[in-house]
């Protein structure tokens, strides 16, 4: 039978360390919440010490959530953790973390003492700690660096001063998988009291391997993995939890289970993307929006046939409604087929054959092939080709700023006002007046192409429609322009069959 493996989820503590990525009180209890649905066990909610802010989340995080334990961090220092107490007294189940650094580099320069030292701070910590909360948490900082003799003995001394989970972290991401899994079987085997505490995984992502380095870490009997969504942390991140859990499901052979609800994941990552205004990078494993996407011939064709010829995840299991074909000039004939099929448009044969050589060339002059563009393909196949063109867009700001665009929408044309925030989140207002697409614009980025002060700027946008991604692209020297023809290109990538009942 597997053992339980608790999730530690530190996106509000040290995922939120990130430059330009702070979220005020409201928004933390918003992620809080999100991460109590997903099943995380325990929510480390913030370093109260550091500022009244934080004090306030770890506070007000306390109320609004039940079933996770409550973490708040502090350092070997009396003062930290009464206030970190003072932070919990709210929380359901509190859990205070305190700790310091136990490599040479930290002893010896950071805090200019002796191994002698840091062992009483340690159990000195520890035992100030239970005073207030029966479940305490150690972290000895850099243990990766650390000398092996020296972590075990001040995990065993920490450990009879009441500590019920030991962090071992691999705080500058240096370790290599084995090292790190050689670290935490070192203390299964040579901590005599190790079996009256959790060993927990704390990894860092400096050399990207922090997920290979807790995998290692949970398959040598560490039972606590200390993650972050989408990966965030200080410099290049902490442990991604969704690659950390999704892993450990994939590989039963690691015998341990979470409690997390997968199909919560994506969503979950979109809500911490959009709230620290922090995009996921499109390779992203499991969260990216090409995690499950397919633009190479050969893996379109065996994923069409059998969605396990190339992937190991079923998007479902994450909260992703399907895999998507991209169509670019890579892709074979099944993916163009496949697209044509959606389009409501059935070809066979010479047909098929005729039109996939005329993509072919299509695709070798355009990056992105999009519904328009097939319509124009098969045009002398079907009767109507019914697409959205964008006509004229003017906007300007008398106290409120107001915008104007003309559609056409099949045969007929459209016009549409609409005020807004700005000139973009008018248009693409009166936009959605005549389109009625009923979407979501999860994704908005701009990018500059050129340099200058006529840049030309490229907006990516992607909008949900049924749990289903569409893409729009555009690029201009006018940002409002740009933004609108990327959000037409995107509703022109819905099917008819879809955008008739819009």
């Amino acid at each position: 039978m597997s053992e339980k493996l608790w999730i530690f989820d530190t996106t509000l503590r040290d995922g939120e360390q990130v430059p330009g990525c702070q979220l005020n009180t409201q928004e933390k209890i918003v992620v809080a919440k999100a991460l109590e649905e997903l099943g995380v066990d325990i929510i480390e909610a913030g370093f109260p010490i550091s500022s009244p802010g934080d004090f306030n989340s770890v506070l007000e995080i306390s109320k609004a959530v039940s079933n996770p334990i409550i973490c708040a961090l502090s350092r070997a220092v009396e003062k930290d953790i009464e206030v970190a107490a003072q932070s919990l007294k709210f929380a359901k189940k509190g859990r205070i973390h305190t700790g310091i650094g136990v490599s040479p580099y930290h002893i010896q320069y950071k805090l200019r003492s002796t191994p002698e030292d840091i062992i009483a701070r340690g159990v000195a910590a520890v035992k100030f700690a239970k005073r207030f909360v029966d479940d305490v948490e150690f972290y000895a900082e850099d243990a990766g660096r650390a000398e092996s003799d020296f972590l075990n003995k001040i995990i065993e001394e920490v450990i009879k001063a009441g500590a019920t989970v030991v962090n071992i972290p691999d705080t500058t991401g240096y370790c290599l998988p084995e090292q790190y899994g050689a670290i935490i079987a070192s203390l299964k085997n040579n901590v005599p009291n190790i079996d009256k505490a959790i060993i927990a995984t704390h990894c860092h992502n400096d050399l990207g391997m922090a997920t290979a380095n807790t995998v290692a870490g949970v398959q040598q009997g560490a039972r606590q993995v200390e993650v972050t969504i989408n990966g965030i942390g200080e410099r290049a991140g902490n442990t991604s939890m969704e690659e950390v859990v999704m892993a450990i499901k994939c590989h039963k052979s690691i015998e341990v289970h979470t409690e997390i609800v997968t199909p919560k994941i994506y969503n979950t990552s979109r809500l911490v993307s959009k709230l620290m205004n922090m995009p996921v990078q499109p390779n992203k494993a499991i969260v990216g929006r090409n995690a499950f996407a397919h633009s190479s011939g050969i893996h379109q064709d065996g994923v069409l046939k059998h969605r396990e010829n190339y992937e190991i995840i079923d998007p479902i299991d994450v909260g992703v409604a399907e895999s998507t074909i991209v169509l670019t000039a890579r892709s074979g004939r099944a993916a163009l087929k496949h697209h044509l099929d959606a389009l409501g448009v059935e070809l066979e044969g010479d047909a098929l054959r005729e039109v996939y050589e005329e993509f072919l060339i299509l695709a070798d002059n355009k990056r992105d092939i999009g519904r328009k563009d097939l319509l124009g393909l098969v045009g002398k196949y079907v009767e109507e080709s019914n697409f959205i063109e964008l006509g004229k867009v003017t906007y300007s700001s008398n106290g409120a700023i107001e915008a104007k665009v003309s559609l056409k929408i099949g045969d007929q044309e459209h016009t549409s006002t609409a005020h807004g925030n700005g000139p973009v989140d008018a248009v693409l207002k009166a936009i959605e007046k005549s389109a009625k697409p009923a979407v979501e614009l999860e994704e908005f980025l701009i990018q500059a192409i050129t340099h200058g002060s006529d840049d030309v700027a490229k907006v990516h946008m992607r909008l949900i429609k049924g749990d289903k991604p569409y893409y729009g692209f555009a690029s201009h020297t006018d940002i409002v322009l740009a933004s609108a023809q990327a959000f037409v290109d995107a509703l022109n990538k819905i099917p008819v069959k879809e955008y008739a009942t819009a």
